[in-house]
C-alpha cells in the first residue's frame, strides 16, 4: 500500500489504543503519551517500507524487485524491527521515557500500539497483487491478496476524516480536510476514479466524520467507524475478487480446454468493487507453450462495463470483448521451452523469475505483465543484454519462484 494509507491507518489506531487504555492520573502525562502512541504507531505502520535502502545491493530492477516487500515484511523480522523502534522511542524521548519508567498503562499501551503498527502494514500490503511473504523462511511463497488497489482512497477518507475532526488547531484540521476532499477529486479529473466512486468515498466520510462529531473529545466512534468501514470494504472486494476470477476461469476453461490455468492476478480499481484488470496466466504442456491474457473485468457490466471504468487504469478499454464483462488487452504466447532454458542458462533472468509472476519474454526483454502490457514503460522489466559477459548477482533473497509451475525441472530452489 501507498504510505499515506499506512499512515493515516496507524495514526488512527495509535488514537484509537490511546483512547482505549485507561488515561494518566495527570494531563501533561496524558498529553505525552498521546503522542508517544500516535508517533510509534504511524512509524510502526511505515517502518518495514526501510527496507528500500537495500535495493542498490543488486543491479536494477532486481534490487528494488526482490529487497522491497523483502525480509523486513516478515513476522520473523518484525520483531527485531519493533524492538528498534521503541529502543529508539525510550533513548531519544525523554519525557516518553520517564513515562514509560512509572506508568504501566504506557507501557501497555506502547506495546499495543507498535504490535498493531507492524501487523497493519504487513496486512495491508498483502491486500494487493503485488504480494508479500510474511512467513519466511518456514515459507518462502509469495502471497497475494488480489483485493484492494495499491492507492487505496477509502483508507485515506475512512481514518482521515474522524483524524481531521480530532484536530485542536484548525491551521492543521482544515487542511487536511480540504487534502482529503481534494485529492480524490484530482484523480477523478485524471481518469482515476469513476464518479460512483466519488459518491461512496463521500458517504463513507461522512458517516465516520459524523460518528466523530457525535462522539466528542475523547469518544471513539468515529475511529471505530472508519475502521469497521475498511474492514467491511476490504470483505466486499475480496468477494468480487474471487468471483471475478472464477468469471475469468469458466471464460477461458470454455475457449481452450487443452491449457490450464495457473494464476490469474487481480487488481483492483480504486474505491470501485465493480472493476478488476486481470491478468490470466495459461499453460499448454503437451503443445509447449504458455500464455498471458491480460485485460479489463466488470462484475456487473449492465450496470459498469468495462469500457466504462476508469480510463487511467484500464486504457480505455479499447481491446476486444471476450466475453460480457470480460475485456482483454493483451494475448501473448510463449514458448515453454525458451522460457525454462532461458531460466537455466541465465542468472540474472532466474534471479528475476523470483519475483515474476506473470513472465512476458520478448528477445532478451522481460517484464512482468501485471504492471503494464508494454514492457518498456513497465517498472518491473529487466534487459538481459546489460548483463552480457558479467559475473551472477551475489545474495539474491531466496524467495520462491512465482512461476515454478511453468518452468517444471528447469530449476532446482537453490
Amino acid at each position: 500500500m501507498d504510505n499515506l494509507s499506512h499512515s493515516l491507518t496507524g495514526l488512527a489506531v495509535g488514537e484509537l489504543v490511546h483512547r482505549s487504555v485507561a488515561p494518566e492520573p495527570e494531563a501533561a502525562s496524558q498529553q505525552v503519551r498521546r503522542r508517544m502512541l500516535l508517533v510509534s504507531c504511524w512509524a510502526a505502520s511505515n517502518f518495514p517500507d526501510l527496507d528500500l535502502v537495500f535495493t542498490s545491493l543488486l543491479p536494477r530492477p532486481l534490487g528494488y524487485l526482490l529487497h522491497h516487500r523483502g525480509h523486513t515484511h516478515t513476522l520473523l523480522f518484525a520483531l527485531p524491527q519493533a524492538l528498534l523502534l521503541a529502543a529508539l522511542i525510550w533513548l531519544l524521548w525523554p519525557a516518553a521515557r520517564r513515562l514509560l519508567a512509572t506508568s504501566g498503562n504506557a507501557r501497555r499501551a506502547l506495546l499495543y500500539a507498535i504490535t498493531l503498527g507492524f501487523l497493519l502494514h504487513l496486512s495491508m500490503d498483502f491486500l494487493n497483487s503485488y504480494g508479500i511473504h510474511p512467513f519466511y523462511p518456514v515459507d518462502q511463497r509469495w502471497l497475494y491478496g488480489d483485493m484492494v488497489f495499491i492507492l487505496e482512497p477509502v483508507f485515506w477518507i475512512a481514518t482521515g476524516a474522524p483524524l481531521a475532526l480530532m484536530v485542536k488547531r484548525k491551521f492543521i484540521g482544515v487542511p487536511l480536510l480540504l487534502l482529503l476532499t481534494g485529492v480524490p477529486l484530482f484523480a477523478f479529473q485524471a481518469g482515476f476514479l469513476h464518479w460512483g466512486s466519488l459518491i461512496l468515498l463521500a458517504l463513507v466520510g461522512l458517516v465516520a466524520g459524523a460518528a466523530q462529531a457525535h462522539a466528542g473529545t475523547h469518544g471513539r466512534s468515529g475511529l471505530l467507524t472508519g475502521l469497521a468501514a475498511c474492514l467491511l470494504f476490504v470483505a466486499v472486494q475480496g468477494v468480487g475478487s474471487a468471483r471475478g476470477a472464477r468469471m475469468l476461469a469458466d471464460e477461458l476453461r470454455g475457449r481452450d480446454p487443452a491449457s490450464e490455468l495457473v494464476d490469474a492476478a487481480m487488481s483492483a480499481y480504486p474505491a470501485n468493487p465493480l472493476c478488476f484488470n486481470f491478468v490470466a496466466v495459461e499453460r499448454n504442456e503437451a503443445g509447449g507453450t504458455y500464455r498471458l491474457r491480460s485485460g479489463v473485468l466488470g462484475l456487473a457490466p449492465a450496470m459498469l462495463a468495462p469500457g466504462q471504468c476508469p480510463a487511467g487504469l484500464s486504457s480505455g478499454s479499447s481491446g476486444r470483448e471476450l466475453a460480457p464483462g470480460i475485456t482483454l488487452l493483451l494475448d501473448h504466447d510463449g514458448s515453454l521451452a525458451a522460457l525454462r532454458r532461458l531460466a537455466r542458462d541465465n542468472c540474472y533472468f532466474r534471479a528475476w523469475l523470483r519475483f515474476a509472476r506473470a513472465p512476458q519474454l520478448t528477445g532478451m526483454l522481460a517484464a512482468d505483465s501485471r504492471f503494464s502490457a508494454t514492457p518498456r514503460s513497465n517498472f518491473s522489466a529487466i534487459d538481459l543484454a546489460q548483463f552480457a559477459g558479467k559475473a551472477c548477482p551475489q545474495g539474491v533473497p531466496q524467495w520462491d519462484y512465482p512461476r515454478a509451475d511453468l518452468l517444471g525441472r528447469a530449476l532446482r530452489q537453490d
